[in-house]
């Protein structure tokens, strides 16, 4: 449930700032900053706040190579099942969600990476303490 909930909070973070849809941060912040801009910079930095923990926890965690090999799986797998004609990337919103989809999987995999590890073996990851 664990995973779940932080790769289903990393997800709603990624969408909300950006999709394909009209209901999205970037377009809402195009078309209201000159009349609400304060509310526009709040929620901006509400959402810049979200990505400093999931993106500092995450390369903590994994680092960039785990990042980015967490992504070329996802990628690989998309591959296959465009290969195999089972997925089709004719339109650009389905694009747009699967790459939100991809995104959300590297942040919420390396969110939850320390608890995995601990669980597989056994040993406690530690942050480093300045004194």
């Amino acid at each position: 449930m664990g995973f779940l909930l932080r790769w289903l909070i990393a997800f709603v973070l990624l969408s909300v700032t950006f999709n394909p849809t009209q209901w999205n941060f970037v377009r809402w912040a195009r078309d209201s900053f000159d009349g609400q801009m304060p509310l526009v910079v709040l929620a901006g930095l509400i959402l810049l706040t979200g990505y400093v923990i999931y993106l500092r926890a995450t390369l903590r965690s994994i680092g960039a190579f785990g990042m980015l090999l967490v992504a070329a799986i996802f990628g690989a797998l998309i591959w296959v099942l465009i290969d195999f004609g089972i997925m089709r990337l004719d339109n650009p919103n389905v694009t747009v969600w699967l790459g939100l989809l991809a995104l959300s999987l590297v942040l919420g995999i390396g969110l939850s990476w320390s608890i995995v590890r601990r669980k597989l073996t056994g040993q406690t990851d530690v942050d480093d303490v300045d004194e």
